[in-house]
């Protein structure tokens, strides 16, 4: 549990890491990019530290296994000497004694042999380890030596997409601010369409009533003409201003009748 949080911890401190950086390389690129190669400078310089280490090892553990080999070498042709000597030896006492010898010999031989394997082992090894230090140093050589203009095409890169950005920004802002006032002047179309609706309503109800108007108004000819009057008047039932009795007795029914007459009416009923 403890080695999860330990690695969580680190994860999370990696991230905020990465997050500082890009918050830099977008508030200053330049510097960024300063930031950047001192950074891989430095890492060169403990890369050229690691290969000094590794070359001074590798020397050491191949001299190591050259002289081991060498004393091993040495010893057995020793033992093989030894070997030739007591093939050829008469005497019998210096016969046992080379023996002996060379039985000492031979356990010291079989005793240095897995010495000597190991030594050879770990001089093939910081070989190996020589030569990847010294692909890496070379690789970071290489990297330092573009890494600047590699850098600056970035940073005029980032600063390209951010001037398409801003461009793009301030196009969708106008076309905003477009729709707003293509709303606007629809919604004035709309109250400006209304407003000749209505008008037009209240035109066409002025005009109505001033044809009924019209129509219950007695024309000029009416007004004027004497005869057109009188005619009017008796279909109306009505009788005309300043009109004579006679006229009006006319009007009522009883015109052509004298006086006399009507008092002999009312005497014989």
């Amino acid at each position: 549990m403890l080695r999860f949080i330990k690695s969580l911890v680190s994860v999370k401190a990696d991230n905020l890491a990465q997050e500082a950086v890009k918050a830099l390389v977008t508030l200053d690129p330049e510097a960024a990019t300063e930031a950047e190669l001192k950074n891989m400078e430095q890492n060169l310089d403990k890369l050229g530290i690691e290969l000094a280490k590794a070359r001074q090892s590798y020397a050491k553990e191949q001299k190591e296994a050259e002289e081991i080999g060498a004393l091993f070498n040495q010893r057995l042709a020793a033992a093989q000497k030894l070997e030739e000597q007591i093939a050829v030896e008469a005497d019998e006492a210096r016969r046992a004694s080379l023996e002996a010898s060379l039985d000492k010999l031979v356990t010291m031989l079989e005793d240095m042999k897995a010495d000597v394997q190991r030594e050879q082992d770990e001089a093939v090894d910081a070989k190996s380890f020589l030569d990847e230090v010294e692909q890496a140093y070379r690789a970071a050589g290489e990297r330092l030596k573009t890494a600047r203009s590699s850098l600056e095409k970035a940073a005029k890169d980032m600063k390209r997409a951010q001037m398409q950005q801003d461009q793009a920004k301030a196009r969708a802002d106008r076309a905003s601010r477009m729709a707003g006032i293509t709303k606007s002047v629809d919604s004035l179309s709309v109250a400006l369409t209304a407003m000749n609706q209505k008008a037009d309503d209240m035109k066409a109800k002025a005009e109505s009533a001033n044809m009924k108007a019209q129509l219950l108004t007695k024309s000029e000819a009416e007004k004027d003409d004497p005869n057109i009057a009188a005619a009017l008047a008796q279909v109306s039932g009505k009788s005309l201003p300043g009109a004579s009795a006679s006229d009006r007795l006319k009007a009522l029914g009883g015109g052509g009748v004298s006086s006399s007459d009507r008092l002999k009416a009312l005497t014989q009923k």
